[in-house]
């Protein structure tokens, strides 16, 4: 498995917020994403001048307040998954990942209580 994206990621119900605190900060919105899985998630990408990048991600549902988390793209959804689920992470989403026709993706939570976004970009 090998790691081909790795940077932050909020979880939030106010996304339009967060985007525009990023964007004094220097950030630009690079990629935008909607209607992602049952939940109906918004996906921003944003980056900076010297590449930073961060996520900015938005469900449907009401959450008891933002959750941060690591993006981590790999190029093998399946071998990770399996390597994170033997060390105890468990999946926000039960036993299934959320496709779309471009990745494979799940929230995962560790032991102590982080959170990664797990994804694999499909590549036709």
């Amino acid at each position: 498995m090998k790691i081909t994206t790795f940077n932050p990621q909020i979880i939030t119900n106010n996304a339009d917020e967060l985007v525009e605190l990023f964007e004094m900060l220097g950030f630009e919105k690079t990629h935008t994403k909607k209607a992602i899985g049952e939940h109906d998630a918004m996906g921003i990408v944003m980056k900076n001048d010297t590449g930073f990048k961060i996520d900015i991600s938005q469900p449907d549902f009401k959450l008891p307040q933002d959750v941060t988390s690591i993006r981590i793209n790999v190029d093998n959804f399946d071998e990770a998954y399996e390597m994170f689920i033997s060390r105890g992470f468990e999946n926000f989403y039960g036993d299934h990942a959320v496709m779309t026709p471009s990745s494979k993706s799940a929230v995962l939570r560790s032991p102590s209580g982080f959170a990664v976004n797990l994804v694999e970009h499909i590549k036709k």
